[in-house]
């Protein structure tokens, strides 16, 4: 325990600030520290954290019971894109007329697209018929975060690449330029 003024001048001596960090203490409790320093790290600590968040998005994609398979291979791709994301996917079978009648085609496809994609994701809710639609919704095996984290190493590992061939033409440029020419004054001749 130190009295204030002796505080404040042990403060001074260091070049730091006297921060109360206990007020309702009895003692009060301060603290010797840089509180610029303080303030620059803990917003780059909240700026961080901010930046590591993530949202996951329901995203949505729409089959027809009669689909052709390269329809299928296109939006089974998009599914996958999605789940690579971080992304939660609700995938939808819209049924018209008589195909109302054969709910379990709708069933197969879903469990196929289910399969396919099993690699990157797990079934969340099983599929279900709301009524001319079937529902079936497909999670990340992996966060949101993770996937981010991911992405943004893989663009910088990009841009490093990039740069590195960037500045290699550069040099390689430089050394097959033509040497210059010796200086040309005037000549003379001899005879």
């Amino acid at each position: 325990m130190v009295r204030v003024e002796d505080a404040l001048r042990l403060a001074q001596e260091a070049d730091l600030d006297l921060v109360e960090v206990a007020p309702d203490a009895h003692p009060p409790v301060a603290k010797l520290m840089d509180f610029g320093k303080f303030k620059y790290e803990s917003a780059m600590k909240a700026r961080d954290a901010r930046r590591n968040q993530a949202n996951t998005v329901l995203k949505e994609i729409r089959f027809r019971l009669k689909i052709d398979p390269h329809d299928y291979e296109t939006k089974k791709g998009h599914v996958v894109r999605f789940l690579k994301g971080g992304d939660k996917v609700k995938v939808m079978i819209m049924f018209r007329g008589r195909e109302q009648s054969r709910p379990e085609m709708g069933m197969r496809l879903l469990q196929r697209l289910a399969e396919d994609v099993s690699d990157l994701g797990s079934v969340e809710s099983s599929p279900r018929l709301d009524g001319r639609n079937m529902t079936m919704v497909i999670g990340p095996h992996r966060k949101k975060a993770e996937a981010m984290v991911e992405q943004r190493k893989k663009r910088d590992d990009e841009r490093a690449a990039k740069k590195a061939e960037r500045h290699e033409g550069a040099a390689t440029a430089d050394a097959g330029a033509p040497a210059e020419a010796p200086e040309t004054g005037t000549a003379t001749e001899t005879a």
